[in-house]
């Protein structure tokens, strides 16, 4: 934001600069070159006036005398001839007296009684001259002519000077006003950083530096302000809702316990056909228990900052499989692990190992006996982004579009779900892995069944800054909620 201040003053200031100093510039230079051509005009015709008369009086003798004071004095080349055109003097010398010059377009001009006045390359090599011939005339008669050639160059050099003194003066202007503009852009964004450190401290669950409203221009100052009563009512609502949430696995407990407890002392007094009511209301009673269970375990990962930590997939996948292989044997499933060597992936601490165990419960539940459940472990992104993705496959009866488009809603359930789930399996699921910056998509698996992949981000990755709570929010969310 500094930069584009700072562009944004030198643009404006550039655009101001070039809209005072080009015109300036160029009036000048129209001014100097006006000047110059009518300054030398006018001496051109002075001196003609003074040799006209000096002829008139047969004087011609003195002609190469007054030549050479003009000349010294305005720094310029002339040619003086007479009404036929024959050189009567010039002032370097080059040409002998007496040589025709009539056949030259300034002479022949003047001869006629007209002016020419010409910018043109002189042949001595002094660079551009502006040259003008002047008639020595007096009525219709020609007595004699004058050219006159004065060197451009001093006239271009004080424009060239202008130009550049023009430059450093918008140099060192843009010089100023970049340094009043970055000390300004500071001024400005100052407040703007302060409410980026604060806003991602809160975000990260936070926030114990909260950003200065005496600094900045008065919105930005309001604006802190703003936030800062913003942040705190939410970390109120936050410690409110943690507080609860902590109480409620406390209190809720006790009271399903004795439901059941009470539930399973009827069993005595009641008639042997209502045990199948009484087994299946203890069955809702432990339903109700996961389900509050989860719920809490869900508050607690929405209610705990995030803090990823390299995990070994291959590790963890490896670990679970066995542990998963037991028991899968007793349904007569087999759980495989395919895949190259995955390595180290971001997630915060014990969640890995709850997401393979929530998707392999719920992969073996819907197995049928002979099927295969298989771990799959295959790269993910590109060379530069890297990543890993788990698929956990089964070969069950799988789930339709519209349904894996609602597996993730709380408390949701297939249709013919015959199991005792709770619809918060694959909710806590997703949570646990976006807490880790990754994510679980659902899909339709080869031959049919369900890929469930979980897609996580390679330690090469920038991770989540640091914050407490993680650790503690994924043991207490290690609970079978399906």
């Amino acid at each position: 934001m500094t930069r584009r201040l700072l562009l944004s003053y030198l643009s404006l200031t550039l655009l101001l600069l070039l809209g005072l100093e080009v015109p300036l510039g160029y009036y000048f230079a129209r001014g100097e070159i006006s000047r110059f051509t009518g300054d030398g005009r006018h001496s051109a015709e002075i001196l003609a006036g003074i040799l006209e008369q000096r002829v008139e009086r047969q004087e011609a003798a003195d002609v190469p005398a007054l030549v050479t004071d003009f000349v010294h004095r305005s720094g310029s080349h002339a040619v003086v001839v007479d009404g036929d055109g024959r050189l009567l003097t010039d002032s370097r010398g080059t040409l002998a007296p007496g040589t025709d010059l009539s056949a030259e377009p300034g002479i022949a001009a003047a001869l006629r009684d007209r002016s020419l006045s010409t910018t043109r390359e002189d042949l001595a090599g002094s660079g551009d001259t502006y040259t003008v011939t002047v008639p020595c005339s007096s009525g219709v008669d020609v007595r004699c002519a004058v050219r006159v050639s004065y060197p451009v160059a001093p006239v271009t050099s004080r424009i060239q000077r202008t130009w550049l003194a023009l430059a450093l003066i918008g140099l060192g202007v843009l010089v100023a006003v970049a340094a009043i503009a970055l000390a300004l852009a500071h001024w400005v964004t100052r407040p703007v950083r302060a409410l980026e450190r604060a806003t991602a401290e809160l975000a990260d669950g936070s926030l114990k530096d909260p950003p200065p409203i005496t600094q900045g221009p008065t919105e930005l100052r309001r604006l802190a302000s703003t936030f800062t009563r913003t942040a705190r009512r939410l970390q109120h609502l936050l410690q409110a809702q943690r507080a609860f949430a902590s109480e409620a696995s406390h209190q809720l407990k006790t009271p399903l316990t004795a439901l059941r407890l009470r539930l399973e002392n009827f069993e005595p007094y009641l008639d042997p056909r209502a045990h199948d009511s009484l087994d299946e209301a203890v069955g809702e009673v432990e339903r109700l228990g996961r389900m509050v269970q989860g719920l809490l375990a869900l508050a607690r990962l929405e209610n705990s900052g995030s803090t990823p930590e390299p995990a070994d997939l291959d590790a963890v996948v490896a670990d679970r499989a066995l542990t998963w292989a037991a028991f899968a044997a007793e349904h007569s499933v087999d759980i495989v692990v395919t895949g190259e060597r995955a390595g180290q992936v971001w997630a915060i601490p014990g969640a890995l190992e709850q997401v393979v165990d929530n998707l392999l419960s719920n992969a073996l539940r819907v197995s049928p006996p002979g099927t295969t459940i298989t771990l799959a472990k295959r790269p993910a992104g590109d060379a530069r982004t890297g990543g890993a993705e788990l698929h956990v496959i089964d070969q069950g009866p799988g789930m339709t579009e519209s349904e894996r488009a609602r597996a993730f809603d709380r408390f949701w359930r297939a249709a013919d779900s015959y199991h005792d789930g709770t619809g918060l399996g694959l909710p806590i699921v997703q949570q646990l892995t976006r807490a880790g910056g990754g994510d679980v998509v659902l899909h339709a698996a080869p031959g049919g069944g369900l890929d469930a992949v979980v897609r996580l981000r390679a330690v090469g990755e920038r991770r989540a800054a640091p914050q407490r709570g993680a650790r503690s929010a994924a043991r207490r969310a290690r609970v079978s909620a399906f």
